[in-house]
């Protein structure tokens, strides 16, 4: 073999290590590049309520519940960014400021306050209702099977509801002739819960007093009235304002010796006498459902709006015998729950 032709081997084997260096060189970097992306891609969410921790720490844990049978495991595959307004709505866009500056995926909304200042915030960052009244009148979704936008999530709304509870009230109050009916008209929802309650009124041959409370002073007011009215019973719809307020409208039921009815069972933990309603927990559970699907690609738009499928009946018999109440041994069976 000549020079020429060794020096050109020379030159074919340098070149040959040449290129197996860049290439390692280039596998290295797309790995780095890799990782680097991969640890980007931890999903960050939201999680924006009115109130304060304590008052939906059951709600909280089913969220989280929900995640982890999903896979989710917060700190390690998953970041919340928790925000409580405590009370104060006035703080629920300022929190929002905060989760859109954070660049979460997701908001998860713990009520209409709450998705309604999120949708007022963002028209493009995804947004799940934990639960809702009224999500089509309340405008957050063109329709509960095609939400056409960013929100999507479950609906609290459950027509048979207030039917459900006038029948518990007609059972331990036989005599049961005026029902007096609390609620807040500035809420959302509140004209179709209210809709629905005096018909199932009508339906039981039971008269009503409707009661518009729409700020905490006008409670005791409420209850003078219901009195006055001769209403043998009592029935709050949902509420923000009755639900912050609870114990005080707890305490006056007792006080005024009438048999009332909740939607929630914070009530009945805090003394008062019965709760039917949506289970919350469940909503909650369910919520991290939609926050998986999002995550995988789904998007709001095309995600249905789920309604309620579990329901929770709630009698405190300590607060029965507070106002010499007797709760019929056919009504206490068919309770999820008896507070003794």
């Amino acid at each position: 073999m000549d020079a020429d032709e060794g020096g050109s081997g020379d030159q074919i084997a340098m070149t040959n290590s040449l290129r197996i260096i860049l290439l390692a060189v280039a596998l290295l970097a797309a790995g780095t590049i890799a990782e680097a992306q991969q640890a980007k891609k931890v999903p960050r969410i939201g999680f924006l309520t009115a109130v304060s921790t304590s008052a939906i720490s059951d709600r909280i844990e089913a969220f989280r519940q929900g995640l982890r049978e999903l896979g989710y495991v917060e700190g390690k595959n998953i970041v919340i960014e928790w925000r409580y307004a405590e009370g104060k709505l006035d703080r629920l866009p300022g929190l929002v400021v905060e989760l859109i500056r954070l660049k979460v995926d997701i908001i998860v909304s713990a009520g209409p306050q709450n998705t309604r200042a999120a949708k007022e915030a963002t028209s493009t960052i995804p947004i799940v209702m934990g639960f809702d009244n009224d999500p089509v009148g309340n405008g957050f979704v063109a329709s509960l099977a095609r939400p056409g936008g960013n929100i999507t999530g479950l609906s609290n709304l459950a027509p048979e509801i207030s039917g459900k509870q006038l029948e518990l009230l007609k059972e331990i109050v036989p005599k049961l002739s005026r029902v007096a009916i609390l609620g807040n008209s500035t809420d959302p929802g509140s004209a179709q819960m209210l809709g629905e309650t005096k018909r199932a009124a009508a339906a039981l041959g039971v008269q009503h007093l409707y009661l518009d409370v729409r700020a905490a002073e006008d409670i005791e007011t409420a209850f003078r009235a219901a009195s006055k009215g001769r209403a043998d019973a009592v029935l709050a719809l949902t509420s923000f304002l009755l639900t912050s307020q609870r114990k005080q409208l707890v305490e006056l039921a007792v006080k005024r010796r009438l048999p009332a009815i909740y939607d929630r069972r914070e009530f009945v933990e805090d003394g008062g006498l019965m709760t039917y309603g949506v289970s919350s927990t469940d909503l909650f559970r369910r919520a991290a459902t939609y926050v998986d699907k999002i995550l995988k690609g789904r998007t709001p738009a095309d995600l249905p709006v789920e309604q309620p499928m579990k329901f929770e009946f709630i009698v405190n018999l300590n607060a029965a015998k507070q106002i010499g109440l007797t709760i019929p041994p056919n009504v206490l069976v068919r309770a999820d729950r008896v507070i003794r």
